[in-house]
């Protein structure tokens, strides 16, 4: 099946001035710093012991996902634009709503946390090397890429900067001033959080009669990517015969993906590529729909932890 032509979006560039890239830089810091503030050498030391549901939760996110989206970047053929927008998504390590989302799902909350944590570090090597990797697969993607040059060094220094330093330095807080990270935990959390929703609305404003001509076309894609995302983290954990505590984690961190360092890339490297950009924010919007329903549902049926599993 190919999708039909979407007239000019491909050419279509979002307003998004260096100053909110600067802002949108600092809230993501923001919030991988409020997520490292929740995590302790000790939660590493069970993750060594019992590595299987982070790796299954690793291998679902970097390896399945991707290959899948190609899957259905080659069934729907898109726009060129819009399909480098779902491999760059499919290439972005877990969002950090999904530990939220797990913990009000029910789900393993500590294996989620750590899965974003690890997975932020991963994303260093891992993101730029799947996006070259399946971007240049595809012949329309790949011409983009050849176009815009991109450096999977500097895609790797940017991700290490937005995502893993304050990573770095929210865990080293844990460590050494427990008492302040116990009184700045939640409230961090939720200004965070706001701070991230305040900043999707206020660039969807800016860019609100562009969103509108363009989301048609790419709604049904990220809706049905989002679906397979979520499905393919949850046939990952089962095939990997994790504890339904496990699972829910698993599933939520594949589906949640880190649509803001998304946007970041794709303003840094791609030029704000409007097709892209659609899908990054669209993503934004929808994955927080989708994960909150489904917690929403998984609340209602309580599950237990595994004794092999991260409690």
């Amino acid at each position: 099946m190919r999708l039909p032509a979407t007239t000019g979006i491909d050419e279509a560039i979002l307003n998004f001035s260096p100053t909110s890239l600067q802002i949108l830089n600092a809230v993501l810091a923001i919030v991988m710093f409020s997520i490292a503030i929740d995590l302790k050498p000790s939660d590493f030391g069970r993750l060594m012991r019992h590595p299987k549901p982070l790796l299954t939760g690793l291998f679902s996110q970097f390896m399945i996902l991707p290959a899948l989206t190609f899957a259905l970047v080659l069934a729907t053929r898109p726009q060129p634009s819009i399909a480098l927008g779902l491999i760059l998504v499919a290439a972005c390590p877990g969002g950090n709503i999904s530990n939220f989302i797990t913990h009000r799902a029910g789900g393993n909350a500590a294996l989620s946390v750590s899965m974003t944590a690890v997975a932020t570090v991963a994303a260093i090597l891992l993101t730029p090397i799947n996006i070259a990797f399946w971007g240049s697969m595809y012949e329309p993607t790949r011409e983009i890429l050849r176009q815009t040059s991109i450096d999977p060094v500097s895609v790797a220094i940017t991700v290490g900067v937005m995502l893993v330093l304050p990573l770095c330095l929210g865990l080293l807080l844990n460590i050494r001033r427990p008492d302040i990270t116990a009184r700045i935990r939640t409230p961090l959390q939720f200004l965070s959080m706001g701070i991230f929703v305040a900043f999707v609305v206020l660039a969807l404003a800016a860019n609100w009669a562009l969103f509108l001509q363009f989301a048609g076309a790419v709604a049904a894609l990220v809706l049905a990517h989002n679906a397979l995302a979520f499905g393919a983290g949850y046939a990952t954990a089962s095939a990997m015969r994790l504890s339904a505590f496990d699972r829910r984690a698993v599933m939520i961190e594949t589906g949640i993906q880190n649509s803001g360092l998304g946007l970041i890339l794709i303003f840094g490297f791609f030029g704000g590529l409007g097709g892209m950009a659609v899908v990054a924010a669209f993503w934004g919007i929808w994955h927080a729909v989708s994960g909150i329903t489904l917690a929403a549902i998984f609340s209602r049926y309580d599950v237990h932890p595994h004794p092999a599993g991260l409690a």
